[in-house]
């Protein structure tokens, strides 16, 4: 099992795509993979990214593909499966890998899934952690087809990403519903792939079992994720996560897995991806709100009962004539909160300024040398490319 570190804790979140190696290739005969010879590899799986720079115009609400009144018979989720299912694609990651036998090849080390958000022009929706790092990526499509698919963008910051797909042919796209109207307790299912191939589009269902939960995870820390308890496993990352109406309502991105605890995964709310998803496609790259500061991580809550100072984000260095610089914040400043909600750790701090805008104006609280400050901050930009 995969488990996410910084240098003080083991995470008890994951969120892996299904990860490949040589130890599980020998021991797990269904999950894919393998090395690839160099010599085809260009031929089969061209790299290639491309520019951002087109007009999306993207497939939200509408009349939903499913009406679904709670009637007996069928049940929704055999449609949700034959309407959305098709356009849930999976997503392999291809890096070049040293050989303990010499030489070198191109190897599947991970793969999870995506879906497709507009059919017209082949964009698909992921996770930025399925694809990270990748030199190729692969798109499996429900047909059949295995195409390579072209990184439009992606964004660490949000761990969402962007592809496209060349060949347009008769491919189906999702609708996307409204996450900010969803209510706790409302069914729910999860498609995806997890293990890969041989259980692409599996289908799983469950209920929001709560809205506005926050991880300390890079990327999922920006936002307030929905809580299923439909199933999510190492592979379902990238999937949809859909409504009884048909409708995309978020992005299943990571599970709980301490010890003890079942049926908790986490998606990314659509209402709140879709702005960065746009100008991904649009742009190649997203902007968000930032301080311009660098925080050092190992100044901990345990540390700070133990100087006697508060807790919150330790600045290790203001960039010159950035935000926080212009606002009188400096090197050695403690940050412990903003427009007054409470901050301890540079996770909260994501979270909080990402609810805002590059431009937009913040009171940022800081502790320096025994006293408690309120500023007003000019939020600059940071850049997903940068």
């Amino acid at each position: 099992m995969d488990y996410y570190h910084d240098d003080r804790y083991e995470s008890r979140y994951e969120r892996r795509p299904r990860i490949v190696s040589t130890v599980l290739l020998a021991v797990i005969s269904a999950i894919l993979g393998g090395l690839i010879a160099v010599a085809l590899v260009p031929s089969v799986y061209p790299r290639t990214t491309v520019e951002g720079g087109n007009n999306v115009i993207l497939n939200q609400g509408g009349s939903p593909p499913i009406i679904y009144k709670g009637e007996e018979g069928e049940s929704p989720i055999v449609r949700i499966a034959s309407t959305v299912g098709p356009a849930v694609v999976g997503v392999s990651n291809f890096q070049y890998m040293g050989s303990i036998f010499g030489g070198g090849g191109l190897t599947e080390v991970g793969s999870g899934s995506g879906f497709i958000i507009d059919a017209k022009n082949g964009y698909i929706v992921t996770n930025n952690h399925v694809i990270e790092g990748a030199q190729e990526i692969m798109i499996s499509l429900a047909d059949g087809r295995d195409i390579p698919g072209i990184l439009v963008g992606a964004d660490p910051r949000t761990d969402l990403a962007v592809i496209k797909i060349e060949d347009t042919t008769n491919l189906t796209e999702v609708q996307l519903g409204d996450s900010n109207s969803i209510k706790v307790g409302e069914p729910v299912v999860a498609i995806g792939n997890p293990g890969g191939r041989e259980f692409a589009r599996t289908v799983t269902a469950g209920i929001i079992s709560g809205t506005g939960r926050f991880l300390m995870l890079q990327g999922e820390a920006s936002f307030s994720l929905i809580q299923t308890d439909a199933s999510i496993n190492p592979g379902n990352s990238g999937g949809p996560l859909v409504n009884y109406s048909g409708q995309v309502i978020g992005i299943n991105s990571a599970k709980q897995v301490q010890t003890g605890f079942e049926g908790m995964g986490f998606a990314i709310p659509i209402s709140d991806a879709l702005p960065v998803i746009k100008q991904l496609i649009e742009k190649g790259y997203a902007s968000h709100p930032a301080l311009q500061v660098s925080i050092d991580d190992r100044y901990t809550p345990e540390y700070a009962s133990y100087r006697g100072w508060p807790a919150g984000c330790y600045v290790a260095r203001v960039i010159p004539n950035g935000a926080a610089a212009k606002a009188g914040i400096k090197a050695g400043d403690i940050v412990t909160a903003i427009n007054g909600v409470k901050i301890t750790n540079s996770y909260e701090l994501t979270h909080q300024l990402f609810k805002y805008k590059p431009g937009d104006t913040v009171e940022v609280t800081y502790f320096r040398a025994g006293e408690t400050y309120t500023v007003k901050v000019t939020l600059g930009e940071i850049r997903s490319d940068q």
